[in-house]
C-alpha cells in the first residue's frame, strides 16, 4: 500500500513538472496571449519626447504624451547603478532574466504573511516594455507572470547586460509624465545625469518602490527616509562602506524642481509657434516605415536658432521697463475709476470667458451669471513681481489682467535670418496670445518703406520738401496733420524722418502714389495685405513684428532679404537628420539705397525720435531704427538694427481700448524704445555673443554721403520741440 501511494506521489509530481512546462510551453507558443516576437524584443517600441535645443545647446522645452528621453551607458554614472541593483536586484549579474533564489524567498515570505518582490530589473524592463493588463483572476496573475519570466530571458539572450540596465533607466516611470531618468534627473534636481552625486541616485532610485509616496517634492521626508534605505543596501552588499553611508544618510534632502512644461522655461510663446509650425510641416516627412513623423512621440531633436542668453535679455529688458510703466498707467488710471469708464470692454471680455459660457449653458440669467461671476474664490494672479496666490472674484481677475501692459518683442540675425529671440507677451501661463504674431497698426515704423520708394528713385537725403498739410482730393480731401501742427518751412528727407513729420511722408506718396509703396513693401518681404489708400504711409496698416521688423533687415545688409527662421535642423532620435534648413537671400535693394536709408535712419537715432538710444542709454556703435505711435498712443513701437543685428518691439494692450492718455508716457520713444535699449545694452556686455557695438555697415560707401551736407550741417528743429514730451509719429485724421 505505501509503495503504492509513493509511487502516485511520484507520478502527481512528475505530471505537475510535465503539466507546468506544457503550461509555460503553450504560454510561449501564445496560445494564452501574444508574446513580444524577436522583431519587438530587438526594436521596442518607446513613446519618445522630442526636444528643443536653442542654438547655443541648451535644452528649452519638449513636446510628449510621456516626457522621456535618452540618456547612453557611458552616460550613467557607477553609484547610480549600484545603487539600483542594490535595491532591486543584487544578483543581476548572476541570473538570466529569473532569479530563482529571489523566487523562492518571495514564496516564502508570502506564506509567512509578508512582502517581499522577487522580480528581477529585467522582468521589470519586461514589465515596462510590454505593460500589464489589468488582473482580474488568480489564473491572469499566474499567466502574466509568467509571460514576463519568458520576455526576460528572451531579453537576456538579446542584450548584454549593460544594454539591458540602459533600457531599464530608459523606460521606467518617475511620477506623473516624467519616465526615464534623463528626465528624472533634470526634473528633480536641474542637472544631467552624469552630474548626480550618490544621494541624488539614491533618491531617485528610492522613487522606483512608489513615485507618489516617495516623490522628494510631495513628500520630502518619506522620500529621505527611503532614500536612506537604498543607501544602506548600497553598504551592506559592499559598493559603498558603512562610513560613507552613515555620512550620506546625514544629508539634507535638496532638490531643484525644474519641470520642462509648455508654460514654464524661457521662450515659451517661441515654442508654442514653434510647436504649431512642426504639427503641419511634419505631415511632408515620412520615416523608413513610410509612416509620418510625430511629434510627441518620435523623439526627434528640434535645434532652433535661438540664443538662449539672449532670449533671456529680451525677457528682462521687457520685464524691468513694463513693470516701471505699469505703475504709471495705475496712476493715471485707477482701476476703479478705469473699469467705470470702460465697463463695456470688460463686460464684453468677461462673455467670451469660459466660465461665462458654462455658466450661460447651463441656464442661468445674465444677472445669475454676473452675482456669480463677482464671487471672490481663490486663484493665481499675475503681476510683475511675480505670481500671487490671492482671494479674488473672476470679474476682478479679468478687469485686472486686462490692465497689464503687453509686449512683443523679435531679434533677427541680419547675416542668416536666423531669429534669435522671441518674446510673445508678459507672462504665457496668464497670456498665450502671441503679440510677435499679432497685427497691430504700425505708425510711422512703416514710413522709411515710404522713404525707400524715393530714394531709389533718385530723390537724395536733402532733397526738401514744403512742410504743409498736403490734400488728396480723390480721399474726400483727406489731408495729414502734424501731431504738433507746426507748418510753413522746408524740411529736407533727413528733417522729416527723424522728427517723423506726417507732411513729408504724404508728400512722398502723393507723388508716387500708394501703388509703389505696397511695391516696395512686397520686396522688403511684406505679405500682408496692404490697402492701396495713402494713410499706409502713416502706418494705419496692420503688421506683425516678425514681419515687419524682417522688412528693415535688408536697409542692414546692403539691400539683402531673408526670410526669417526659426530651426536649423531636424534630426530622429537617433541623430539622423531629417531636414537641414537653408533660407537663401536675394537682392530686393541696390546698395546705394540701402545705404543712404541707414543714414536716415541713423539721424533718427542720432537726432530725432530715437535719440533717447544716445542721451539716456548711452549705446554706442551704428545704430538706425524708427519710433512708431498710432492713433490715442494704442500703439507704441520701436524698430531698430545694428550691422549684425534688427530687433523689434511692439508695447501696447490686448484691446486698443485701453492706452495712455499722456503721449509723454503713450508714444513708442517711452514705452518701446527703452526695451530695445535695455536689450541691446546686455547683449553689447555679453563677450560671448557675436553681436558687437564696434561692427560697422561695411557696404556703406563714404561717396553716398559725403555730399549729403545736411546730414553733417543739422539744423535741429527741436527750438520749439521738446525730446522728451513731444509726439513722435502720432497719426492725425
Amino acid at each position: 500500500m505505501m509503495r503504492f501511494i509513493v509511487k502516485l506521489l511520484w507520478i502527481a509530481f512528475f505530471s505537475g513538472i510535465l503539466f507546468a512546462i506544457a503550461f509555460i510551453g503553450l504560454i510561449h507558443l501564445g496560445l494564452f496571449g501574444e508574446l513580444p516576437d524577436f522583431e519587438r524584443l530587438e526594436n521596442p517600441e518607446y513613446n519618445i519626447a522630442s526636444e528643443v535645443y536653442t542654438a547655443d545647446g541648451k535644452l528649452i522645452g519638449k513636446y510628449y504624451i510621456q516626457d522621456r528621453s535618452f540618456v547612453d551607458f557611458e552616460d550613467l554614472p557607477p553609484h547610480l547603478i549600484q545603487a539600483l541593483i542594490a535595491t532591486e536586484d543584487t544578483r543581476f549579474y548572476e541570473h538570466h532574466g529569473i532569479d530563482w533564489k529571489g523566487v523562492v524567498g518571495a514564496i516564502v515570505y508570502t506564506l509567512q504573511g509578508k512582502k517581499r518582490g522577487g522580480s528581477t530589473i529585467t522582468q521589470q524592463l519586461a514589465k515596462n516594455l510590454f505593460p500589464r493588463q489589468r488582473f482580474r483572476t488568480i489564473p491572469d496573475i499566474v499567466i502574466t507572470k509568467l509571460k514576463e519570466w519568458i520576455t526576460a530571458v528572451r531579453l537576456e539572450r538579446s542584450y548584454t547586460k549593460d544594454e539591458i540596465i540602459t533600457m531599464y533607466f530608459n523606460t521606467v516611470p518617475f511620477g506623473g509624465t516624467v519616465y526615464g531618468i534623463k528626465t528624472a534627473a533634470y526634473t528633480y534636481f536641474g542637472k544631467p545625469v552624469d552630474s548626480l552625486t550618490i544621494e541624488e541616485s539614491a533618491t531617485l532610485v528610492g522613487m522606483l518602490k512608489a513615485t507618489t509616496k516617495y516623490n522628494p517634492v510631495l513628500n520630502p521626508e518619506d522620500s529621505r527616509q527611503r532614500r536612506n534605505v537604498v543607501i544602506q543596501r548600497m553598504a551592506d552588499v559592499g559598493f559603498i562602506t558603512q562610513e560613507e553611508a552613515d555620512s550620506l544618510k546625514e544629508l539634507p534632502l535638496i532638490t531643484n524642481y525644474t519641470p520642462i512644461t509648455h508654460i514654464s522655461g524661457i521662450a515659451p510663446y517661441f515654442r508654442e509657434y514653434l510647436r504649431r509650425e512642426l504639427d503641419e510641416f511634419l505631415k511632408n516627412y515620412t520615416k523608413p516605415d513610410g509612416t509620418p513623423y510625430d511629434l510627441y512621440t518620435d523623439g526627434l531633436r528640434i535645434y532652433t536658432t535661438i540664443d538662449s542668453r539672449m532670449q533671456k535679455y529680451a525677457e528682462q529688458a521687457m520685464k524691468e521697463h513694463l513693470s516701471h510703466m505699469q505703475k504709471l498707467f495705475y496712476r493715471e488710471h485707477p482701476p476703479k475709476r478705469l473699469w467705470k469708464e470702460k465697463r463695456e470692454l470688460l463686460v464684453r471680455v468677461l462673455k467670451r470667458t469660459s466660465r461665462y459660457i458654462q455658466l450661460k449653458e447651463k441656464g442661468l440669467s445674465e444677472d445669475a451669471i454676473f452675482d456669480s461671476l463677482r464671487k471672490p474664490v481663490p486663484m493665481k494672479i499675475f503681476t510683475w513681481e511675480g505670481t500671487v496666490d490671492t482671494v479674488m472674484s473672476p470679474w476682478d481677475s479679468v478687469a485686472h489682467h486686462l490692465t497689464i501692459i503687453q509686449a512683443g518683442i523679435i531679434a533677427i540675425d541680419n547675416a542668416t535670418g536666423h531669429i534669435k529671440a522671441w518674446v510673445g507677451g508678459a507672462n504665457f501661463r496668464f497670456f498665450q496670445y502671441d503679440h510677435v504674431l499679432a497685427r497691430r497698426q504700425v505708425g510711422s515704423t512703416f514710413k522709411p518703406i515710404v522713404y525707400s520708394v524715393a530714394i531709389e528713385n533718385g530723390w537724395s537725403p536733402c532733397y526738401e520738401i514744403p512742410n504743409m498739410p498736403v490734400v488728396f482730393p480723390e480721399y474726400d480731401n483727406w489731408s495729414p496733420q502734424n501731431a504738433d501742427k507746426r507748418y510753413g518751412e522746408m524740411l529736407t528727407l533727413a528733417q522729416g524722418l527723424a522728427y517723423s513729420i506726417n507732411t513729408v511722408t504724404a508728400y512722398i506718396i502723393k507723388q508716387f502714389g500708394p501703388e509703389a509703396v505696397i511695391e516696395m513693401a512686397r520686396r522688403l518681404g511684406i505679405k500682408s495685405e496692404i490697402p492701396p489708400v495713402p494713410s499706409i504711409a502713416l502706418g494705419t496698416v496692420e503688421l506683425s513684428p516678425k514681419e515687419l521688423t524682417n522688412a528693415y533687415v535688408p536697409f542692414a545688409t546692403g539691400g539683402q532679404y531673408r526670410d526669417p527662421i526659426a530651426i536649423i535642423r531636424i534630426e530622429d532620435r537617433y541623430g539622423n537628420v531629417i531636414v537641414d534648413f537653408r533660407n537663401p537671400s536675394k537682392q530686393v535693394l541696390d546698395q546705394r539705397t540701402a545705404g543712404l536709408m541707414v543714414a536716415l535712419l541713423q539721424n533718427v537715432v542720432n537726432r530725432g525720435t530715437g535719440v533717447r538710444l544716445r542721451l539716456k542709454y548711452q549705446l554706442p556703435g551704428a545704430i538706425g531704427g524708427k519710433t512708431g505711435t498710432t492713433q490715442e498712443h494704442a500703439d507704441a513701437w520701436f524698430i531698430g538694427f545694428t550691422p549684425q543685428l534688427t530687433v523689434g518691439v511692439w508695447t501696447g494692450w490686448d484691446y486698443p481700448e485701453l492706452h495712455f492718455e499722456d503721449m509723454k508716457y503713450g508714444q513708442g520713444a517711452s514705452m518701446a524704445l527703452p526695451i530695445w535699449a535695455l536689450f541691446m545694452k546686455k547683449v553689447f556686455e555679453d563677450k560671448e555673443l557675436y553681436y558687437k557695438p564696434t561692427a560697422q555697415f561695411e557696404f556703406l560707401k563714404p561717396e553716398w554721403i559725403a555730399n549729403q551736407h545736411c546730414l553733417y550741417n543739422w539744423r535741429s528743429l527741436r527750438k520749439t520741440r521738446d525730446e522728451s514730451t513731444t509726439p513722435d509719429d502720432v497719426i492725425i485724421f
